[in-house]
């Protein structure tokens, strides 16, 4: 089953709650970086050892030149730029998979209000339309996750199962013959003739409820090709080659590269004398847990902790279409008024003991506690003058009209620069000497 752990994630208080997650071993990096990383660590000690008490003193020297050679070059590979974009890649990828799977309660839905009949015969068509949708489904996870595979390796594993009769395995199998393309969607096809007997029969009250019906059975068909080609067209193997000789060619530099060296001969970053590599081996665990991120999640449907339970998929989908076409169809209740009926809504639903913390208001806009004060909330007149005819200056957004400046009238700018004489700020002051500047212009103009 998928790892989860969200309910260990509700809050952060403290110090956090990510350190509970660091002592889990199913799904863990742990389990995924152990055996590269105890490998590494053999082969850097061996090579200290060596180096140490094995290797004479112009040996010494030749190894401690390669160490250097190899620190210089080492950080020339990109490691962190092609194994983040890689991963990042993968992850959408992965997301974009688990968002392809088709979940029937929707089809199962429509085909129980759409397709009616309480008798057997309406029941048949309604069962066996989900028995087909889930047929599919589980067809097309046979062509691309193992487990599913393991567990119907036959048609006649899935005969067994319930899934299909043997008239239908008889039919699947000569048209299978007749084509080497996969055949997931004939299922689907069936279903298609089902609704259409369906609606020839008066069980489908009008063509809209059919179109719905077969909308539903294309959407179905859309993500099951969708999986198909996900596993037909995976991320380009030469990226992935690319990101996996970066990551294993850089720490087989570092294992010479990060060697502690002789300190009395002052070479850089060479001046304190350590057995273990405590950050060297902090940098293995984090770039290989995240190339093992990235094997884990490129496909989702193997035999990995994180991936999809698929069969765990199967039955689910089998027992709640089948309880939602037949068991909940015939099943309602009664029409009764709800407890709020002569209120018309509720002020505010209970709440627990356990739940009164959580008790808030609405949601109100970001302004709500913005206070405009009184005398900005006056309304400027408008200036309404109509400008003569060839006047076309006048028609220009300018600063105050030269009409009515003559006339007296007052207009939005005349009663700013009242305010402005009004005010004793510096500020307003100079900018009531630079409007009068203006006006000035205008009148002279």
């Amino acid at each position: 089953m998928t790892v989860s752990y969200t309910s260990e994630v509700a809050d952060c208080r403290g110090f956090g709650n990510f350190w509970k997650l660091l002592f889990r071993w199913r799904g863990s990096v742990y389990k995924l970086v152990w055996q590269e990383l105890f490998l590494y660590a053999t082969i850097y000690f061996s090579c200290s050892g060596i180096y140490r008490f094995v290797l004479n003193e112009p040996y010494r020297r030749a190894f401690e030149k390669v160490s250097l050679y190899c620190t210089y070059f080492s950080d020339l590979i990109p490691v962190s730029f092609v194994l983040g974009f890689y991963v990042s890649i993968v992850i959408q990828r992965w997301w974009a998979q688990f968002e392809c799977i088709p979940w029937p309660e929707t089809i199962a839905l429509v085909v129980s209000t759409a397709i009616q009949g309480h008798d057997d015969r309406g029941r048949l068509m309604r069962r066996t339309i989900m028995r087909y949708v889930n047929l599919a489904f589980t067809l097309t996870l046979r062509m691309i996750t193992p487990r599913a595979k393991k567990r119907f390796p036959t048609l006649d594993h899935m005969q067994e199962a319930g899934l299909m009769t043997s008239s239908e395995r008889k039919i699947f199998e000569a048209i299978s013959k007749v084509t080497p393309h996969p055949m997931y969607y004939l299922p689907l096809v069936w279903t298609g003739s089902v609704v259409s007997r369906a609606r020839a029969e008066g069980r489908v009250r009008d063509d809209f409820a059919m179109k719905t019906i077969i909308d539903e059975l294309n959407d179905i068909m859309r993500k099951l090709g969708d999986l198909l080609s996900y596993d037909w067209i995976s991320v380009p193997l030469v990226y992935t080659q690319v990101v996996s000789l970066s990551v294993y060619s850089f720490f087989i530099a570092t294992i010479m590269g990060r060697q502690f060296l002789d300190p009395t001969k002052n070479y850089p970053n060479n001046s304190i004398d350590f057995y273990i590599p405590v950050f060297t081996f902090l940098q293995f665990f984090f770039y290989m847990g995240w190339l093992k991120v990235a094997e884990t999640l490129i496909n989702p449907f193997g035999d990995d902790d994180d991936d999809f339970e698929v069969n765990w998929l199967i039955d689910r989908n089998i027992q709640v279409c089948y309880l939602i076409v037949d068991e909940m169809h015939n099943e309602h209740p009664d029409l009764v008024q709800d407890l709020y009926w002569d209120e018309i809504f509720p002020p505010e639903l209970p709440y627990t003991y356990a739940s009164e913390q959580y008790r808030r208001g609405p949601p109100m806009g970001s302004t709500a506690n913005l206070v405009i004060p009184q005398e900005e909330q006056e309304i400027l007149p408008v200036l309404d003058e109509v400008p003569e005819e060839g006047d076309v200056e006048q028609r220009r957004g300018s600063i105050m009209s030269t009409r009515s400046l003559k006339t007296g009238r007052r207009s939005s700018m005349y009663v700013f620069q009242q305010r402005l004489k009004s005010s004793s700020n510096p500020e307003y002051i100079l900018m009531e000497y630079l409007l009068n500047i203006s006006i000035s212009s205008v009148q002279e103009s």
